[in-house]
């Protein structure tokens, strides 16, 4: 039995050295990916809002921001022709019940195909059309699903590119309150 524990420590920490390069390579990736995001304030963007609704204004990032005052909001930058974005969807829906989300439909068409897409999704979410991928490219993302907190302060903070969990999008909103 003694003999049987030793070899699996012994194990448990060769794989140690495996685990460490792995997670200095997602983390080098993620930093690749995002590094063209501006620190500091968010930029001020002026884009067309679908409603929940069905309604659609013209509006401003910091127009919007300025219904939550003083909390974080959420960007979730995503494609209806991205499989990856489809799977965050139930997670983004179910975040922006606790917390200001703003969608940001990337190169996903105009208004009225992204209207369509959202009610054949069920998809209750303000969403900014973003047809050309202006807004996405001033925000420094090249790629979705994407996600950005704004804090309460205006400031750009946590952004992630790629697959994020409904508990890590949680994650970043509530670190950007706190820290």
């Amino acid at each position: 039995m003694k003999h049987c524990l030793a070899c699996l420590r012994r194990r448990w920490k060769s794989h140690l050295g495996t685990l460490a390069l792995l997670l200095a390579v997602v983390w080098g990736v993620q930093a690749w990916q995002t590094r063209d995001v501006p620190t500091g304030p968010a930029p001020d963007l002026a884009f067309t809002l679908l409603h929940p609704d069905g309604s659609r204004s013209q509006t401003t990032l910091a127009q919007w921001r300025a219904q939550h005052p003083g909390q974080p909001v959420a960007l979730h930058v995503w494609a209806e022709w991205c499989p990856i974005c489809r799977l965050e969807e139930g997670s983004v829906t179910r975040l922006s019940g606790d917390w200001p989300v703003l969608t940001v439909a990337m190169q996903s068409g105009q208004p009225d195909a992204v209207a369509r897409v959202l009610a054949q999704r069920q998809l209750p979410w303000a969403t900014a059309i973003d047809a050309r991928g202006d807004m996405a490219r001033t925000l420094g993302l090249r790629s979705v699903p994407a996600f950005v907190v704004v804090d309460g302060d205006g400031q750009l903070r946590s952004p992630k590119v790629g697959y994020k969990t409904e508990f890590g999008m949680r994650v970043r909103l509530w670190w950007s309150r706190v820290a």
